[in-house]
């Protein structure tokens, strides 16, 4: 259950207001630009480590990454190997994207969805602006669309394009990222850099699927985040409504008891998930719908940067 908020939408009138030409103008000027002062132009702390081919062979060293083990010639020599990797010139990066309907929820003028399209919208743009490549995976309850990976500015604005696409997922369907990893397990074949973008409200079993896809590529994995859904304000009387499944409900967030329990169970919610991201061993960055986008960034590639020391 989560408290459903009204949230701008991309239906007919939405083009003469929002459009990917004016989203990403106004990100040039108010992130971009930002970002480019605070980096230097240097976002190799970010986007270290994806862009990888395969060199040779040697024995496992204690500071080496089990992921690059050969489990194969491991198995042959009877002792572990590991694979070397040689970093490109260029990056192709894979945005996987969850665009369900629990995206909605968030303040009417930035809910979770509007976080995502900025949010991708200027990873894109700062990758293509060197070469690299970006493509995408949309899945709304099925794979709506895959958008195969190409360089340039006119690719950000097909990403963004299609990422304000209304969509209507089939009936009766829940979220299942199973679905979403899976197909990008299928689809990739290059070792790339994977950004998975989700509020993780999914049906239990994906993280099997996100563990072989960690294993595969270098992966980010973004989680989109309202504080309402970790604790409710007082509001009195207010109807809460499962975006999944649309199904209502009325409490009364003025009773204290009330807001606890609700706190408690997000809390267990958040250390369920972060167990979840450790198993498959994938870090987890939280983008929240009250954060500045610059600083959320530079926040991401401080940790990653901290990470990996």
């Amino acid at each position: 259950m989560s408290v459903q908020t009204s949230a701008p939408t991309f239906g007919p009138a939405a083009p003469e207001q929002i459009t990917p030409e004016r989203i990403l103008h106004r990100l040039d000027w108010q992130v971009i630009r930002r970002l480019d002062g605070l980096f230097q132009g240097d976002y190799r702390t970010l986007f270290y480590g994806h862009g990888l081919d395969f060199a040779d062979l040697r024995e496992y060293q204690p500071q080496d990454d089990i992921r690059h083990i050969d489990w194969n010639v491991t198995a042959r020599m009877n002792s572990p190997y590991v694979r070397n990797f040689v970093e490109e010139r260029e990056i192709t990066a894979w945005f996987l994207l969850d665009l369900s309907a629990s995206m909605g929820f968030g303040p009417a003028d930035r809910p979770k969805e509007i976080v995502l399209v900025d949010f991708v919208t200027t990873l894109a743009r700062l990758l293509t602006r060197n070469g690299n490549r970006v493509g995408a995976i949309l899945y709304n309850n099925r794979i709506e669309r895959t958008i195969p990976p190409r360089s340039g500015r006119n690719q950000v604005l097909r990403l963004t394009r299609d990422m304000l696409r209304e969509s209507n997922p089939p009936p009766g369907t829940s979220t299942d990222l199973k679905v979403l990893l899976h197909s990008g397990f299928n689809t990739l074949k290059r070792r790339s850099l994977v950004i998975l973008v989700s509020d993780f409200i999914s049906e239990p079993g994906w993280e099997h699927s996100l563990a072989l896809l960690n294993q595969r590529h270098e992966l980010l994995a973004i989680r989109l985040l309202d504080p309402q859904e970790v604790e409710l304000p007082d509001a009195g009387l207010i109807v809460v409504e499962d975006a999944e499944t649309g199904e209502h409900l009325y409490v009364d967030t003025s009773n204290p008891q009330f807001r606890r329990n609700f706190l408690a169970a997000a809390q267990r919610r958040e250390a369920a998930l972060s167990a979840s991201l450790k198993r498959a061993g994938a870090d987890l960055h939280t983008v929240s719908t009250a954060d500045d986008l610059t600083q959320a960034i530079v926040r991401m590639a401080q940790l990653r940067k901290r990470r990996r020391r």
